[in-house]
């Protein structure tokens, strides 16, 4: 199952993706018996900023930085949740 909330406009502006396995809710909900990956799209000047809370995050593991997003190709996952980062989200304050 995928969870895109990114809108169409996105897709110009927020072109690199900071990407995670999130252990604590990889095997059980939308999950179950699975791994949940997460991405956060966000605009190429705030990568660093997004990697960065990111991997303070508990539970985050496996977090990597695509600068040009469209080449991630999220796979075996039993959940996927893609994530904007806009100019409120709390890795930009």
């Amino acid at each position: 199952m995928i969870n895109d909330t990114r809108e169409q406009e996105h897709f110009k502006t927020h072109t690199s993706l900071v990407t995670a396995r999130d252990k604590n809710m990889s095997g059980w909900g939308r999950a179950k018996n699975g791994v949940s990956r997460v991405a956060w799209a966000c605009k190429p000047e705030h990568i660093n900023a997004v990697y960065r809370w990111v991997s303070s995050r508990e539970g985050m593991i496996y977090v990597n930085r695509y600068p040009n997003g469209e080449k991630w190709r999220p796979q075996n996952f039993a959940h996927l949740s893609i994530y904007v980062v806009d100019e409120n989200h709390p890795a930009l304050t």
